[in-house]
């Protein structure tokens, strides 16, 4: 399910390509690979919330729907490790690499306007 360019552009379901047997190592290497990067549920209303968040900022992210991906329960739990194990593992927003956080840290950045200026650096923004 792609948008038309009216609405947001995010890739709807990726793969989740067999990069090593460390499920941790995946989802950093995965991460990296784009300026923007969203661990998602397709039916969580907060992933939802997010993907339109960055979409109405004009940033088109690299969405991972994990309960659409044969290993996404693993991935998963690699995601709740990094979140130091805190209740509700999705959404998960990397900028440039780096793990921003879950809902919360994103909408917390963006309120004290400190999400635009990691969008820009990351090269995901332009304005």
């Amino acid at each position: 399910m792609h948008y038309q360019a009216a609405e947001c552009s995010w890739g709807y379901y990726m793969p989740v390509r067999s990069i090593g047997p460390d499920p941790l190592e995946r989802v950093v290497r995965l991460a990296s690979e784009s300026a923007v990067v969203i661990f998602s549920l397709s039916s969580c209303c907060m992933c939802h919330a997010v993907k339109r968040l960055f979409c109405g900022m004009g940033v088109n992210p690299t969405v991972y729907e994990l309960d659409q991906d044969p290993r996404g329960k693993e991935i998963e739990r690699a995601l709740v490790r990094l979140l130091g194990n805190s209740p509700g593992s999705v959404p998960v927003v990397f900028i440039g690499g780096k793990l921003i956080g879950a809902m919360d840290r994103v909408m917390a950045s963006h309120i004290n306007g400190t999400l635009v200026p990691l969008l820009k650096e990351a090269g995901a923004l332009w304005l």
